[in-house]
């Protein structure tokens, strides 16, 4: 009698530590896209703070001191936790821990992804090249020196954010994750516009000055156009 009650104790230990240990894996499943939705949060809140700062004290100096602090919070807030999410919990459980409905993996999904991801990270890439080779400077904390008007920035004004929303898209297609796809259509991109209109153009004002003004009237702000303009 001793031994079926030790056995049936050790028994309901261990189905008690069993949940436990299912409850705590999905609470740390779900500590990812907690950490995401506070990164966009913060970063779309100091965008409208150091955005609403720079109005009431214009120049190039702060131009330049709030553009990191933006970037900063960007790579913090927004870029490594989507890093975080790949490995943890990976892109094709998000669905599942949000008990949402995976996409289907019909081949035009598939190819819609790929062609995504292909033309987001060429864009990403030759976008780059320019900054580095005719702005002297980078897409984060290295500020371009001059104004890149040449390669693809002839056709477009924002080629890099304009591949960063294609292969975000592409991703999710191609994990076939609703999380991902429905988040970067309604939350990342529509939040990084904001950025780039509220806060970078101005600040590309402040320290290009009035080449950056004649460039912004003549070239389009996201979508490319076939007829490149000529500096």
């Amino acid at each position: 009698m001793g031994n079926c009650r030790s056995s049936h104790g050790l028994g309901r230990a261990h189905t008690i530590t069993s949940r436990l240990s299912v409850n705590l894996k999905e609470i740390s499943h779900l500590f990812t896209i907690v950490l995401q939705a506070l990164g966009w949060l913060t970063s779309t809140t100091g965008t409208i703070t150091l955005g609403t700062w720079l109005r009431r004290n214009p120049s190039k100096r702060n131009a330049e001191r709030t553009s990191r602090i933006v970037h900063f919070l960007w790579w913090m807030g927004i870029v490594l936790p989507e890093v975080f999410g790949v490995f943890y919990p990976g892109l094709t459980r998000f669905d599942r821990e949000l008990g949402l409905n995976p996409l289907p993996r019909h081949p035009v999904v598939l190819t819609v992804g790929t062609l995504g991801l292909l033309i987001g990270a060429y864009l990403f890439v030759v976008s780059n090249v320019a900054l580095r080779l005719l702005g002297q400077g980078a897409n984060a904390f290295r500020l371009t020196k001059r104004l890149v008007v040449g390669n693809i920035y002839k056709r477009t004004r924002n080629p890099m954010s304009l591949g960063y929303y294609l292969a975000s898209v592409g991703i999710g297609l191609l994990a076939g994750s609703t999380y991902i796809t429905l988040g970067a259509l309604l939350v990342m991109i529509p939040s990084h516009v904001f950025y780039l209109k509220y806060f970078e153009e101005y600040e590309l004002e402040l320290r290009m000055a009035q080449s950056y003004v004649e460039y912004k009237r003549r070239v389009p702000f996201l979508l490319p156009r076939l007829v490149s303009y000529k500096s």
